[in-house]
């Protein structure tokens, strides 16, 4: 069985910041809380015997930190492998905005369409169809050769959502699970050869 761990950076905020959206173009490094959150992730790998074989973040600081931080946690020396393909959304006009500017935009209805259905406001780059394939295909080669590995990726929350699209059912999935992941959370996905990938947990947040 191969396992993918799906795991949201921490926080890039820290008391008193105002929170914008922070996407592809706005290389943030964690603040203290974000580090705690990476370090909380490692335990909870270690403790849950999910030590990675695999490592992988988006190029963006606050993935690579998180999953640098993790694997030091867990007590193993991974590399950790950067791929284009885990970079957030950029979110065009709306980058590096405080929510509610970017709600006066595009209004709170599209907000809440992404939110539960990943349907992409107008002017945000992102080609969802691109994104859902990118999954698939890392999803056939971590799996390929049937050899239990477990495999962790640490990227962001717009590209995270889509990841259960490889389970072919993505309804199902919406019907049971919110599709954010919180700050520092992780998603466990799960592929056996006789029934295909599916959703173990969602947004489990590492304590």
């Amino acid at each position: 069985m191969t396992t993918l761990i799906i795991a949201r950076h921490g926080n890039t905020f820290g008391p008193g910041d105002t929170p914008t959206r922070v996407g592809k173009n706005t290389d943030l490094p964690l603040v203290e809380k974000g580090e705690e959150q990476a370090r909380a992730l490692g335990r909870y790998l270690a403790t849950h015997r999910m030590i990675p074989d695999v490592v992988y973040s988006s190029n963006l600081q606050r993935t690579l930190q998180t999953a640098k931080i993790a694997i030091k946690a867990s007590k193993i020396t991974n590399p950790v492998f950067q791929l284009d393909i885990f970079d957030e959304v950029d979110y065009g006009p709306d980058e590096n905005k405080p929510e509610d500017e970017v709600i006066a935009r595009i209004g709170k209805q599209a907000i809440q369409d992404w939110d539960e259905r990943a349907i992409v406001p107008q002017g945000w780059k992102i080609n969802p169809d691109e994104v859902i394939q990118n999954w698939r295909l890392f999803a056939e080669q971590i799996c390929a050769h049937n050899d239990n590995e477990t495999v962790l990726v640490v990227t962001s929350n717009g590209i995270a959502r889509f990841a259960p699209y490889i389970t072919g059912n993505f309804e199902q999935f919406r019907a049971k699970h919110a599709l954010k992941l919180s700050t520092g959370s992780v998603g466990i996905l799960k592929h056996d050869f006789d029934s295909g990938w599916r959703v173990d947990s969602w947004n489990v947040k590492p304590e």
